[in-house]
């Protein structure tokens, strides 16, 4: 064979190699993938006591959150969710005015190993009148709930305006909700983000020392709660939105801050 019919056939099969591998297989076009783990959050709903009206408005927002800010978002009210296998595809599980005792054995110990194992947990306002029962709950959450007065105006004082979760709101914050007591002062084991000023509405009874927002680190995973988030009209409001979206953007790890436990 000529030199000349030699490079001809070297040429026509380097062009067939490459387009094998510039069109790969014939298998059709890509199917879409699911958003990675780090892009997905949980919200469960489920209550064994009483059930707040403005739950529905809660997850609506928190999925139109995630569509606008890149990670998708699941709701449900099945506690069976909690589980290794329902937890694994999720950054961080949102419990939205959970209230009861809900969870069985198995499903406290599947939670429990997703945020010690490095998963994020987000409480809003009943979450901390859940799982009495579970002494670790008590400890992931901060502070079990004592009573409130009725809904009312008051002031809040932002204590920390880096972290994600108060970074966007005013260092004094005047807003309408339920403001809810605690059996204990959280204010040495987490790090207080917000504090509620009682001289500024009527029923408060912790005093100067009043945690309303706070963060901390549990294990390898990261724990943010806030109190507020009775009102239905709480999740129209834009200031409260940029709130609760900076805790669960932490607590997922889709945010860096610092959250020193005492300080």
């Amino acid at each position: 064979m000529s030199r000349l019919a030699i490079g001809a056939l070297v040429g026509l099969l380097a062009l067939v190699a490459s387009a094998c591998v510039a069109g790969g297989t014939d298998q059709g076009p890509a199917r879409p993938e699911l958003p990675p783990r780090a892009a997905r959050v949980l919200v469960l709903t489920k209550t064994a006591g009483f059930r707040h009206p403005s739950i529905p408005a809660g997850a609506a927002a928190i999925s139109r959150l995630g569509d606008r800010n890149g990670f998708a978002v699941d709701s449900t009210g099945d506690p069976g969710r909690i589980s290794d296998g329902g937890l694994a595809p999720y950054r961080a599980v949102v419990f939205l005015s959970t209230t009861g005792d809900f969870l069985d054995p198995n499903q406290q110990a599947a939670l429990r190993r997703f945020v010690e194992r490095g998963g994020g947990w987000v409480g809003v306002h009943a979450a901390a009148d859940a799982e009495r029962g579970w002494p670790w709950y008590g400890e992931l959450v901060g502070a079990w709930f004592k009573h409130h007065p009725a809904v009312q105006p008051a002031t809040i004082h932002v204590t920390d305006r880096r972290h994600p979760a108060t970074a966007r709101l005013p260092a004094t914050w005047r807003r309408t909700d339920e403001w809810y007591d605690f059996q204990t002062d959280p204010s040495s084991r987490v790090h207080v983000l917000a504090r509620l000023d009682e001289s500024t509405y009527r029923g408060g009874t912790m005093g100067a020392s009043h945690p309303i927002a706070w963060c901390h680190t549990v294990g390898g995973g990261r724990a943010f709660y806030t109190a507020l988030g009775h009102t239905t009209e709480s999740y129209g409001e834009p200031l409260f939105l940029d709130h609760l979206l900076g805790g669960i953007r932490w607590a997922a790890g889709f945010e860096p801050g610092e959250c020193p436990a005492g300080r």
